[in-house]
């Protein structure tokens, strides 16, 4: 058997290892870039998540309408404002290209009862998570409802 450094022996079988050494190192850190999944429950009239914070990166919003009567959707804005100052019509829904905002993505008409999930690259920042619905029969905007929190992303 011939051990010593640079034989080709040594390199054929200690040089597979190095590779493979390599390359799991390299996935692990690419696994560790942050993000992650939030849990987001929906309900008459408010919004909580499960952490409250994140690390930037991919981040994955499972929101669960828990109702108990109106369908709630998910938007997620990007912003500086407090969440109870954002732009509104004169329904009081949000403008959703209002002055100060940056909408990020969203999920429309979650039945009760239904989980839906949407995946957005995040950067560091502050952001504003609301239900944008407005009731016709009811008059109500959910975002002047209580439907909306504050969401970091670190």
């Amino acid at each position: 058997m011939d051990h010593r450094l640079g034989s080709p022996r040594w390199a054929a079988r200690y040089g597979r290892i190095a590779v493979v050494s390599v390359a799991l190192v390299t996935l692990a850190a690419c696994s560790g870039d942050g993000g992650g999944t939030v849990d987001v429950t929906l309900q008459e009239f408010s919004i909580a998540t499960d952490p409250a914070t994140v690390d930037a990166g991919e981040v994955v919003f499972e929101a669960t309408n828990e109702g108990p009567d109106d369908v709630h959707e998910f938007v997620v804005f990007q912003t500086d404002l407090d969440p109870t100052a954002l732009p509104t019509d004169e329904n009081g829904a949000v403008v959703e290209t209002g002055e100060g905002i940056e909408l990020i993505g969203e999920i429309e008409d979650i039945p009760v009862g239904e989980t839906q999930s949407v995946t957005l690259d995040l950067e560091a920042g502050n952001y504003v998570l609301i239900c944008n619905i407005f009731d016709e029969d009811e008059q109500e905007a959910h975002y002047q409802e209580g439907m909306r929190t504050t969401f970091t992303v670190s």
